[in-house]
């Protein structure tokens, strides 16, 4: 006569399995959509005037909305490799600066929209858009009709992936498990999928955003630092984290100590001040930056010990395995 009663109990103190409804609809989708409507403000801006100084607005608009999703390494935007086109980094043979040269010197019907999504990567997207808007030195050529160029594939590209998630992968992803849908046949395939974002995008931003610029002690690398040119460097890394804050509030309804974590390193990135790692030059700069390091390195793994049982992620788990 207990047993229903205490097995009702039971079901009743059992907190809710972590799911993904809320991280698609408010968090990817209106991502996407941020930076689809970013990248076309972009692009008709380009086609009004070429100037440089009047496109930096729409172009770190645009930035700005492309952190919001960057981290998100599957679906639509992995197809073809577009998140690659829309953000070639690390570029450490400089192939994008060479690319780009051999095409303003180049014929221009490699810059036509038919053409232009089938050259290099590395000459494509932010990163390139970034070199002809802040150039170190000056430019072999009137980079006007590479830059339309540039724009206008990126809004082809944002417009793309938002596209397809709003006609048909929004849909693949919610209705994983139901009979029929081969991408995801289980549903924790999805949160298994959606947990390796959160934690490759902290390993990204530990050992590329900051460890790149750190280099070694003896041998600190400034000059490597992301979006240097533009002065983004530091602003990246923590709006990177912001969005994955986001997401984690829209995936799971109990994550105190990621969350936590988060705050931390969102301070500690608000307060630093080195817009593109220039200091990681001096001992006192270097430490600044080396300390939002460790705390990022931290905050990776809470979010492994934390979110996932709170997913069901099993503990075997390794993030570099991919989705």
């Amino acid at each position: 006569m207990l047993l229903r009663p205490l097995l009702l109990l039971f079901c009743c103190a059992t907190p809710a399995l972590a799911d993904f409804e809320d991280t698609v609809k408010l968090h990817i989708l209106p991502g996407y959509a941020a930076f689809a409507e970013t990248t076309q403000a972009l692009s008709d801006s380009a086609v009004e005037s070429c100037d440089a100084e009047s496109l930096k607005p729409a172009f770190n608009a645009a930035y700005d909305a492309w952190l919001g999703v960057q981290h998100l390494h599957f679906g639509p935007a992995e197809a073809d490799g577009l998140s690659v086109a829309i953000a070639f980094w690390p570029d450490p043979k400089g192939s994008g600066a060479k690319s780009q040269r051999a095409l303003l010197l180049g014929d221009a019907a490699a810059l036509t929209p038919e053409n232009f999504p089938d050259q290099s990567v590395a000459a494509r997207g932010l990163t390139g858009l970034e070199r002809l808007l802040y150039p170190a030195t000056p430019l072999p050529a009137d980079p006007c009709a590479l830059i339309r160029a540039t724009t206008l594939d990126l809004a082809r590209m944002a417009k793309l992936i938002n596209d397809n998630w709003v006609s048909s992968y929004a849909n693949t992803v919610l209705t994983a498990g139901d009979v029929g849908n081969t991408t995801y046949q289980l549903r924790p395939e999805v949160r298994q999928a959606l947990f390796t974002q959160i934690v490759t995008a902290l390993e990204f931003d530990k050992d590329q955003r900051l460890g790149r610029p750190l280099g070694s002690f003896d041998k600190p690398r400034p000059e490597r630092a992301e979006a240097i040119a533009s002065g983004r460097s530091l602003r990246n890394v923590l709006l990177s984290l912001q969005a994955l804050r986001a997401m984690v509030v829209t995936l799971t309804p109990d994550a105190p100590l990621t969350l936590a974590g988060f705050d931390r390193a969102i301070k500690q990135a608000t307060a630093l001040n080195d817009p593109v790692f220039a200091g990681v030059a001096t001992p006192q700069g270097r430490l600044k930056v080396e300390i939002l390091q460790q705390t990022i390195s931290a905050l990776r793994d809470t979010a492994m010990g934390e979110l996932g049982p709170e997913l069901d992620v099993g503990v075997g788990f390794n993030a570099a395995d991919g989705d």
